[in-house]
């Protein structure tokens, strides 16, 4: 009965809008004599947040850029005028659309002891080409490239820039590969807890500082770029559709992939596409 229970109460934590609420419970361990499953509660890591009631509720102010939120709350109560509040909402609401276009740093030598040698293979070279042609086939005005500071994130860059001439690059370690939270159902091989606790929550500020709504001031669309790492777009994909975070490592993304995010100024978000290679033709897909 108790393990049932422990399970009803961990569908209800991971079917929530928030990712702190899927470390609620779950139940591990080996059955005791009597038949019921040892239970252990699991709780959130500090970076993640408090947790949210209510299975299937989307948080509209997920990234706490909702207008009601951004009212200093002792001034809203000193000025009860309707049309006052009004004004000072529509202040702080967004009214442009942010397209995101995360993508995954093409073939890389996976066997370098040092990251620094840890650079693309021909083929990852000839996947960047493609990538960056197709990106550049979009016809988009693209406003930035922020890319990982990592070797092979800075190749790829490099190769897809000089299909977008103009195009500011940004270079930050936030993006950086890590292990952003224990994957369920979970694998023998992977890390231990002390590297969640680190790459968790630098990986969770990656997502808090790049994925939100535009800002109240920004008044045409922005098509962004991020070359990055496939656990950090798999994680950010999860947090910005508000699903399980820990279901990450169950995507997966070819090298030079495409994944395509929509934040609309309400702070609904879409995803247009996940890990897209469509355009590589079939000998020139790899996922290493």
């Amino acid at each position: 009965m108790a393990f049932r229970q422990a399970l009803q109460l961990a569908a209800c934590g991971l079917a929530g809008g928030s990712a702190a609420v899927f470390f609620s419970a779950v139940a591990v361990g080996k059955p005791r004599a009597g038949g019921d499953a040892e239970l252990r509660v699991v709780e959130p890591p500090a970076w993640a947040g408090a947790a949210r009631p209510g299975p299937g509720v989307w948080d509209s102010n997920w990234d706490r850029r909702e207008p009601l939120s951004l009212v200093n709350l002792r001034k809203r109560n000193l000025e009860p005028g309707e049309e006052e509040l009004a004004s000072r909402l529509d202040h702080y609401k967004a009214k442009a659309t942010r397209h995101i276009f995360l993508i995954r740093h093409s073939q890389y030598h996976v066997d370098a002891s040092l990251e620094k040698d840890r650079t693309l293979t021909p083929l990852g070279r000839e996947q960047a080409e493609l990538t960056g042609l197709r990106l550049a086939s979009l016809g988009l005005k693209f406003n930035k490239i922020v890319h990982s500071s990592m070797t092979r994130a800075i190749e790829t860059t490099d190769i897809i820039s000089k299909h977008l001439p103009g195009v500011c690059r940004v270079s930050t370690d936030l993006l950086r590969e890590g292990a952003p939270i224990e994957p369920d159902p979970p694998v023998s091989h992977w890390k231990p807890e002390a590297v969640y606790y680190e790459d968790g929550a630098r990986i969770e500020a990656a997502f808090r500082n790049y994925i939100h709504r535009a800002d109240a001031k920004q008044q045409e669309d922005s098509y962004e770029i991020f070359i990055c790492h496939a656990n950090v777009i798999r994680y950010i994909v999860c947090r910005a559709l508000q699903f399980p975070p820990e279901g990450w490592l169950r995507l997966s993304l070819n090298n030079g992939s495409i994944t395509h995010l929509v934040v609309r100024p309400d702070g609904r978000v879409a995803l247009r596409t996940l890990g897209d290679t469509g355009f590589m033709p079939p000998d020139k897909i790899s996922r290493s």
